[in-house]
């Protein structure tokens, strides 16, 4: 399975959206600051995730959602799931 994801930094509040195939292992990473374009901004919490059999099905959801990023669509999607 690939998992679309998005953290929440409890540094500043903002969010990060990825994909990957290992989700518990990805959150580790970019708590640990092993994600270059994370690093400055942890911790992270993982508040939502989705499942997708393909890489391709996930990458065309990935970029739907970072579209999203700061509109209402993104903000119903993370207020209306609870955190996982």
């Amino acid at each position: 399975m690939i998992y679309v994801y998005i953290l929440k930094s409890l540094k500043d509040d903002g969010y990060y959206i990825g994909i990957t195939k290992n989700i518990d292992n990805r959150v580790k990473y970019h708590n640990q600051g092993k994600v270059g374009s994370t690093k400055r901004r942890k911790p992270f919490i993982l508040i939502y995730k989705e499942k997708y059999k393909t890489y391709k099905e996930a990458r065309i959801r990935e970029r739907e959602i970072k579209l999203y990023k700061g509109g209402v669509k993104f903000k119903e999607l993370i207020s209306n799931c609870p955190v996982v």
